[in-house]
């Protein structure tokens, strides 16, 4: 087979290689602090990147990678290069960053298969502009692609300058990806989704303040992800200044550009939600999938870092699931619903279905009689967008693109027995429990109306703690419902989610959390350092009033399904 690389960011390198071939998500997945792998479903756990050239298909998960890696960059932690053998953008995006605004060069590569497997069985490797070598293996290194944009007059305006620096840097990083991505021009959004505001490092920060500093401001309406901190609360809370003030200062940025102070990482729940086929720009994974799969609308899975540029230019890349030849579904995932299945199945269907699917949009069929509402599909889009790197996914009779399917599309199925294993994965954990985890993603009214409901007014023995944005929240609080949460001692927080909360609003005493989120079971061992115990709502209500989670996975895992 022919051997062949594609330099997508040129670069000189050279370091041991660290391979695998599983994906990784670098929020959540690596220690911004040791270039360690922290995600300890991972095969690469424990091991550090820092100076290796780190070798994989792809990423996957959280668009704020993209911030990890140029954090990484900047504090001398970093790759020396990264290789791939399917296309990525998450990373890229942070490594393009880092050479464009900051003069640090870090190669990226994609491999062709024969030459991925080739090289990641060496010990180190050299990267040049035009030949990789590895002991007796030299494989030639084709230029970074040069095709042409076709630009609007407006484009090349912004770009020379006449909307300002800001805007003209914004401009060069968008025509920088949409080469690498292969598109031959940009498409206007009618509206932005930020992630870039979470304080997963000081790279965010340095990189907003600097837009803002050279006058940035959005031009399409731009709603904002979940933030580090209780914006208006961090202070009594007793987040340490060094986390809340730069926390509090790298979303002001983001308001001070323009944006709107919505800090939820659910945008689909808001009044300004997109219609079907309106093309947008989110960035946050379970919205991305979310909003391409369940509303219809189209936005690309956007890294941190492009979310803003393209809220400040209007236009993005005209690539991936914007167009309708990359919505179809190239794997069909036949799923045993099992009888009785409870809320609890929709994030662990989702978890499993992305581990299935990490590269390609697949179909799910089999669901239909289940009948899944807003929330389970919520569920399911989040845990999905965990595990994959796909920007979306169809469930036949219910999504409304479920019938876009390649000819081509492979099969594969999840069975009563992938149902048990996923459980047990998510359930790591002893059965005393110290904290209950809930929002993760922001919780919906239905969700803060169930919780309550499920309470029944009982009192809760261990911290409790839900996340939901601010829009939810004041319904919540209209409707009384946040009274009777607050009654039965559940802490209700916004501004900041699961997947951004520390210590000390993070107990400090947790040794083993409970949450009936797939997202949060994935990413909360690496995230908190704790334990984490996965289960449906009433089982997350049991723990909370009695501190103890169920030792035995459901009866309706458990039992075969009734003819």
């Amino acid at each position: 087979m022919t051997m062949t690389a594609s330099s997508i960011l040129p670069g000189i390198a050279d370091g041991p290689i660290l391979s695998s071939d599983e994906p990784l998500s670098f929020w959540g997945g690596v220690d911004p602090a040791t270039g360690r792998v922290i995600d300890v479903h991972h095969p690469l756990q424990g091991r550090c990147i820092a100076g290796c050239v780190l070798m994989m298909p792809s990423t996957r998960g959280s668009c704020t990678g993209s911030g990890v890696l140029l954090d990484l960059v900047l504090s001398g932690r970093g790759p020396a290069a990264l290789i791939f053998s399917e296309p990525e953008d998450v990373v890229t995006l942070g490594a393009l960053i880092a050479a464009e605004m900051f003069g640090k060069a870090l190669p990226v590569l994609r491999l062709s298969p024969s030459a991925f497997e080739a090289l990641s069985g060496q010990a180190s490797a050299r990267i040049g502009l035009d030949r990789i070598t590895a002991g007796n293996l030299s494989i030639a290194v084709q230029a970074p692609g040069t095709a042409s944009l076709d630009l609007t007059g407006q484009d090349r305006a912004i770009l020379d300058g006449g909307n300002g620096t800001a805007a003209a840097q914004a401009m060069r990083i968008i025509c920088a990806m949409a080469a690498q991505q292969g598109a031959r021009r940009l498409v206007d959004v009618t509206q932005a989704h930020i992630d870039g505001c979470i304080y997963a490092s000081p790279a965010n920060l340095t990189f907003a303040e600097r837009m803002a500093e050279m006058g940035a401001r959005v031009t399409v309406p731009t709603t904002m992800n979940a933030i580090s901190v209780d914006r208006e609360n961090w202070r009594r809370q007793g987040v340490p200044p060094s986390l809340g003030n730069p926390a509090q200062r790298l979303a002001d940025a983001y308001v001070r550009m323009g944006c709107r102070p919505t800090f939820t990482c659910s945008p689909y729940l808001l009044d300004s939600a997109p219609g079907r086929g309106e093309a947008i720009a989110w960035a946050e994974s379970n919205a991305v999938v979310y909003a391409n799969s369940i509303l219809g609308a189209r936005t690309a899975k956007h890294p941190d870092f492009l979310d803003l540029c393209i809220a400040i230019t209007g236009r993005a890349p005209l690539s991936g699931v914007y167009l309708d030849k990359n919505r179809t579904a190239r794997r069909i995932i036949d799923v045993d619903l099992p009888a009785g299945a409870d809320d609890a199945f929709w994030p662990l269907l989702g978890y499993l279905a992305g581990r299935l699917s990490p590269d390609r949009i697949p179909l799910l069929r089999g669901l239909a009689p289940a009948r899944p509402g807003m929330d389970e599909l919520k569920a399911l889009c989040a845990a999905f967008g965990t595990t994959s790197g796909a920007a979306m996914l169809h469930v036949e009779a219910v999504t409304p693109e479920a019938g876009l399917i390649a000819e081509d599309a492979d099969h594969c199925r999840i069975t009563r027995a992938d149902l048990e294993d996923g459980w047990r994965l998510l359930n790591d954990g002893p059965e005393v429990v110290d904290l209950v985890a809930l929002g993760s993603p922001h919780a919906s009214l239905n969700e803060c109306r169930a919780l309550a409901r499920g309470l029944a007014g009982g009192k809760v023995v261990i911290p409790t703690i839900l996340t939901t944005g601010r829009d939810t929240l004041a319904l919540a609080r209209a409707e009384g419902v946040l009274a009777m949460l607050e009654a039965s001692g559940v802490t209700v927080l916004p501004d900041l989610c699961w997947c951004s909360i520390s210590e000390p609003v993070f107990p400090v005493q947790t040794h083993t959390v409970m949450t009936n989120s797939g997202k949060y079971a994935h990413y909360g061992p690496g995230l908190s350092g704790r334990a984490v115990r996965f289960g449906n709502l009433a089982q997350c209500v049991r723990a909370a009033l009695t501190g103890r989670a169920p030792g035995t996975m459901p009866d309706w895992m458990r039992k075969p399904d009734r003819p």
